[in-house]
């Protein structure tokens, strides 16, 4: 089949590709005009046959926003939007009413599989209607990993970009248990190599997993992290994931306090701590640190 794809960054870049080795046609567009195939979304549009499958791989938000509003003067009625960006639910309610006012089909698509998803495939969450997911499902089934799983018809419009942030909160958690393992391990004096006690978990451990082989990677290239600072960002959908559990009343501990740890780690002089450290010296006479001096 043929897809338009817009947004060729490290995901969307690699997604053509494999969609390509697959045998489809990708008409591609990117801001950059040196990945693009095409110098506009009007001109990708023309060059698609109709009816038009056009995916969407740009940031959430306004970026989204700004090319769903775009294609739907662009496309006609029996066409479909797919966004397999990290787009909040709700986004995804607004879209779909909004083009399907003007007869467009959309699907969301929550993608994993990062950098390694060329090689590997990528793990596909999608929601919409029966009828457009089907006429997707040769580009999903390009996509996926080979075998039984990696795909799944979550459910109507949203249930596929919710899926991907529960999945992006599960991991948040088992990262950070993870990172609370390492830095326990590295500290204690009778732990001497604590890259092969990692390593050592990779078969037959019941917390084996990829995230574990990734961080063996890590810490072959820098056995103690020691050039990496302690600061991890996040991209959104953790947040939401505590949000969601909020409205529906779903106690979510673990995700919480792995949101929490990240927002933790952008503070180089924790506030909290400061209030933490007056009140120990007021009530127990513990020391504390001045401002002035060396840690």
């Amino acid at each position: 089949m043929q897809l338009g794809l817009v947004g060729l960054g490290k995901m969307g870049g690699n997604m053509r590709e494999r969609i390509r080795r697959a045998g489809h046609t990708v008409v591609g567009y990117d801001r950059d005009p040196d990945l693009a195939d095409v110098g506009s979304l009007t001109e990708l549009v023309d060059k698609l046959d109709a009816p038009r499958v056009v995916w969407v791989m740009v940031p959430a938000g306004a970026a989204t926003q700004s090319v769903v509003d775009e294609l739907g003067g662009l496309l006609e009625p029996g066409d479909i939007v797919v966004d397999g960006g990290n787009s909040r639910w709700t986004d995804d309610e607004k879209h779909a009413g909004e083009l399907a006012a003007k007869g467009i089909g959309f699907v969301d698509a929550g993608v994993s599989g990062g950098v390694w998803g060329l090689k590997n495939g990528y793990a596909l969450m999608v929601g919409g209607q029966a009828e457009h997911v089907e006429k997707v499902q040769p580009v999903f089934d390009a996509l996926k990993p080979a075998g039984d799983f990696g795909f799944v018809h979550a459910g109507a419009v949203g249930a596929g970009h919710f899926a991907k942030m529960v999945h992006n909160g599960i991991e948040y958690a088992m990262m950070q248990a993870y990172a609370e393992g390492w830095e326990l391990l590295e500290k204690v004096h009778s732990v001497t190599d604590v890259r092969e006690v990692f390593r050592s978990w990779q078969e037959g451990t019941v917390i084996r997993s990829w995230l574990l082989d990734l961080a063996v990677n890590a810490l072959d290239e820098d056995e103690h992290l020691d050039e990496l600072r302690g600061r991890a960002e996040d991209s959104g959908e953790g947040r939401w994931t505590v949000e969601a559990a909020i409205d529906h009343a779903v106690p979510l501990p673990a995700i919480t306090a792995s949101l929490f740890a990240r927002f933790a780690s952008r503070q180089d002089d924790s506030p909290q701590m400061k209030m933490i450290a007056a009140l120990r010296n007021q009530f127990g006479g513990h020391a504390v640190t001045s401002a002035g001096d060396k840690a």
